[in-house]
Order: C-alpha cells, then sequence, then structure tokens
C-alpha cells in the first residue's frame, strides 16, 4: 500500500467516526448564515507585478519532513503572510500525518482577510460541508485519490457552497482525464494544480510541472505546487506560464519567513 492510499484509508474511517457526531443537516443550518466565501479564484488567476501569485501555507509536520517548525504559531505564521503580500493562505488540517487542525483554519479565517484553502485529502461530500462550515474558501481535491463520478458530486457541492475547488494531479494520465472539468459546473470556481510530489513516493521532481504544463491549452488556471525551494525556481515557473505558486515548507522552516518570502518572490 502506498503512503497515499494508507493516508485515503485512514481517512475515510476518520471522516465515518466525524460523520456520527456531527449531522450533516446542523451544517448545512450553520451555512446558511454565513456569507459568501472569499473569492480564492481570482486571487490565484489574477495578473500580477510579481508575475507570479502566491498560496503560502501553514505547515507544521508533513510525512516526509517530519516536524517542519517547532514554535508553530499558526496565525501569526497566517498574518505574516498577508503581511508579505501573499495572495492567498493553504492551511494544512490533516491531523494524522500533518499535526493540522480544523481549528487553524478557523483561528486563521478570523485573523487575515486573504481567501483561505483547506488542504486536506477530501474523500467524502460530508467534508465539503464541513469545510464551508468552518470557514473555508477552497479546498483542495486529489484526482488520483478520487473516482470520475466522485469527483463531479464534489465539485458541484463546492460550486453550490461557492467554494473554489483546486483540482490536484501529479499524472500525465490524469490530467489529460481531467483538464476538461476546470470550469465545471460553473466558471470561476475551480483551478488546476500540479503536485510536483509524488504522493505515493513523496518525492519532489520540480520538472513534473514543466512537463504536464504543455498539456494544457490555458495557463491562467495553472498553481505550480510542492518544490519551489530557491528564487530560480520561481522565475523557472514563471517561464513556463505558471500563474500561481503553493509553498509552505521552505518558508515554514525558515527562522524569518518575512526575509525567505522577499527572498523568493522580491
Amino acid at each position: 500500500m502506498s503512503i497515499l492510499d494508507k493516508i485515503i484509508t485512514d481517512k475515510k474511517a476518520e471522516v465515518a467516526l466525524r460523520r456520527s457526531q456531527f449531522d450533516l443537516e446542523q451544517l448545512k443550518e450553520n451555512i446558511r448564515s454565513m456569507r459568501k466565501c472569499r473569492n480564492f479564484y481570482k486571487a490565484v488567476t489574477k495578473p500580477n507585478s510579481r508575475g507570479i501569485n502566491v498560496i503560502a501555507e501553514v505547515k507544521k509536520a508533513s510525512p516526509s519532513a517530519g516536524i517542519i517548525r517547532e514554535d508553530f504559531d499558526p496565525v501569526a505564521i497566517a498574518q505574516t503572510y498577508e503581511k508579505c503580500g501573499a495572495d492567498a493562505i493553504s492551511v494544512l488540517t490533516d491531523e494524522k500525518y500533518f499535526q493540522g487542525r480544523l481549528e487553524y483554519m478557523e483561528q486563521i479565517k478570523e485573523a487575515v482577510d486573504l481567501p483561505v484553502l483547506q488542504k486536506d485529502f477530501i474523500v467524502d461530500l460530508w467534508q465539503v460541508y464541513e469545510s464551508r462550515a468552518a470557514g473555508a474558501d477552497a479546498i483542495l481535491l486529489i484526482a488520483e485519490a478520487l473516482k470520475p463520478g466522485e469527483l463531479m458530486d464534489l465539485m458541484i457541492a463546492a460550486a453550490e457552497l461557492t467554494l473554489t475547488v483546486l483540482l490536484e494531479v501529479h499524472q500525465a494520465d490524469t490530467l489529460l482525464n481531467v483538464r476538461s472539468m476546470i470550469g465545471f459546473p460553473k466558471k470561476g470556481y475551480s483551478v488546476i494544480g500540479i503536485n510536483n510530489r509524488n504522493l505515493n513516493t513523496m518525492k519532489v521532481d520540480l520538472n513534473t510541472t514543466s512537463r504536464l504544463a504543455e498539456l494544457l491549452e490555458d495557463k491562467n488556471e495553472l498553481v505550480a505546487e510542492s518544490g519551489v525551494k530557491a528564487r530560480n525556481d520561481v522565475e523557472r515557473l514563471k517561464d513556463i506560464g505558471v500563474r500561481a505558486v503553493l509553498i509552505g515548507q521552505v518558508l515554514c522552516e525558515s527562522a524569518n519567513i518575512e526575509e525567505k518570502f522577499k527572498e523568493l518572490f522580491g
């Protein structure tokens, strides 16, 4: 069993338990009184004087790196990102493998004005409502972890809730299968993410974006994920035509996040 398979298996068991504790109808009732989501789509696709939009990630740990930041203060990190000029915030909420918490996203949403992406492993429609009720403006859907019918159902529900979907792929055949779904079921509620990290092996190769980007006619909705460590990596992605980059570990492990952000993005 690959790491991704194990995470998905554990996530399904976790969601089954949470569903028994929190009623879907109550989540829907909570959502009815909430404002429309902040526009994550616009934040990551808009023209930017920097040449690329930045989704800065709040990340305490990962299966491959272990603890990334010992003095982990999610709200302070998110506020630093906003001060640095990030366009959106990504928050890891998976507990077992990334030591995240749903509460981190709720706290960050209250503390910043930027759109907030919930970064987790969504495998059930119930989670889409949970994300929205917790304040997410966007959610991650991993194409390699979902069947086509499941993916469509989740994207429809997300659009109805005004959530933007970051639809993530790693393999060329997956991208060919799902690239037509960007803009489904409603234009302006989904973007495509190419993850340079192979979630089966956890190895990172920045060339993944270079190879797969060639399969996209329109790169205006393209987000590169993982693997950015230096300014030349950022420049390389800009040359490819990538519109946004999702970056977390290299920022969170830095002693001075503000200086590292400036070093990477100017």
